[in-house]
């Protein structure tokens, strides 16, 4: 079994900053690709940082410069900073992974619950 759990959502002012927190666990053999989504009322899913296994990474335009994506390899965890939070910004935030679970040849995608965040005054 492999599950992700976010963590570290919720209600945050205009111009704030918050850290969420994605952990794998479970019989993990290795994580590949791992990366935030959000999904506002009435919008589709969106991708909006990724960052591979070697640590390269990628922003949707519209996070560029406010948000970083980082991971912890030994703890199996995903970060994602957001700093200069905007109303727009208030969405469910989830956490995705590509996973080769032990013993296993090849990888499957994981989605996590998510986890509210709500800009606002």
């Amino acid at each position: 079994q492999v599950q992700l759990v976010e963590s570290g959502g919720g209600l945050v002012q205009p111009g704030g900053s918050l850290r969420l927190s994605c952990a794998a666990s479970g019989s993990i053999g290795s994580i590949n690709t791992m990366g935030w989504y959000r999904q506002a009322p009435g919008k589709q899913r969106e991708l909006i940082a990724a960052i591979t296994s070697a640590r390269s990474t990628n922003y949707a335009d519209s996070v560029k410069g406010r948000f970083t994506i980082s991971r912890d390899n030994a703890k199996n965890t995903v970060y994602l900073q957001m700093n200069s939070l905007k109303l727009e910004d208030t969405a469910v935030y989830y956490c995705n992974a590509d996973i080769r679970r032990t013993y296993s040849f090849s990888s499957l995608n994981y989605w996590g619950l998510g986890t509210q965040v709500t800009v606002s005054s």
